[in-house]
């Protein structure tokens, strides 16, 4: 492997890393705050990429917009459906056991799939790359790389960024972490258990949906697209430590890593390499790498 080919590929697992974390987020602080255990996360996302394939031609033809418009309108959108689900399905599994809550959260992907279905079709699809990042740059004259995918990668920072912002410097971060060790007493001290979780929820549920937007323009839109990345974001709780956010980003990384240079060097096991490295941290450290 060439010194560029090397570089190509760390960058493609640092951008897959960050867009694993923005998925794989909000089911941490779900599992961890909440103790709710979410097989829907992945439907999200899908939800999240046909929101963009069937916005961006919307966007462009009754707005004038480009992709930019299309995630402020989709990310609008998805604000109030996430506080809205909350509402109408999650806060009644707080006290419930774990059985009742797959078993809902499964039929929501149901649910979640027949409207995919009914609204668009059973077909894949592809979302065009924004014209103004469609070029590519140049690594040492040995080999392009597209520019959208290093906007990708910005913008999943920049995210990132504000996310540890949010839970290290703010109030609200306080009540996050706060409910996050003992909920009970951080409602005896006075915090709204019940709003924090129905922030908390519906910016996990943001979240997914922005990774599922600004993912469609580098994969196919499918049915079923979420199933995967609900499976990796799973093994990337459990690595991160359930609850910990600064655990879900090395973790993150640490399975697109594994993800990525296990497809380079060992492509026909690429499949159990991620499975491995979750068995070695948890043979290491069973709790995962950080507590909550």
């Amino acid at each position: 492997m060439t010194p560029a080919i090397f570089l190509i590929q760390c960058m493609n697992a640092v951008q897959y890393g960050l867009l694993l974390f923005l998925v794989a987020s909000g089911l941490a602080l779900l599992l961890g705050i909440m103790g709710v255990i979410d097989l829907a996360h992945g439907a999200f996302y899908m939800a999240g990429a046909y929101l963009a394939y069937a916005l961006q031609p919307w966007v462009q033809h009754a707005l004038g917009g480009g992709f930019a418009t299309t995630l402020a309108i989709g990310l609008a959108a998805a604000v109030p459906i996430g506080a809205l689900l909350e509402w109408m399905f999650f806060s009644f599994l707080y006290r419930r056991d774990h059985l009742q809550q797959v078993l809902m959260t499964f039929g929501l992907i149901l649910v979640f799939e027949q409207i995919r279905s009914l609204s668009i079709d059973d077909q894949v699809h592809s979302v065009a790359v924004p014209a103004a990042l469609s070029g590519s740059v140049s690594l040492g004259g040995v080999m392009d790389y597209p520019v959208y995918r290093l906007f990708l990668s910005a913008l999943c920072a920049v995210v990132v960024a504000a996310l540890f912002w949010t839970i290290r410097r703010t109030r609200f971060g306080v009540a996050v972490r706060a409910s996050s060790a003992d909920g009970a007493t951080a409602q005896a001290m006075g915090i709204n258990i019940r709003r924090v979780y129905r922030i908390v929820f519906a910016a996990g549920f943001t979240l997914a949906v922005l990774a599922g937007m600004v993912a469609a323009p580098v994969s196919s839109v499918y049915p079923g697209m979420g199933d995967s990345v609900l499976v990796l974001s799973l093994v990337v709780t459990v690595v991160g430590g359930i609850g910990s956010i600064g655990g879900t980003l090395l973790a993150s990384l640490l399975v697109a890593f594994a993800d990525t240079f296990g497809k380079v060097f060992f492509p026909e096991a690429a499949g159990i390499a991620v499975y491995l490295l979750m068995a070695a941290v948890l043979v290491w450290k069973p709790q995962g790498l950080f507590k909550a």
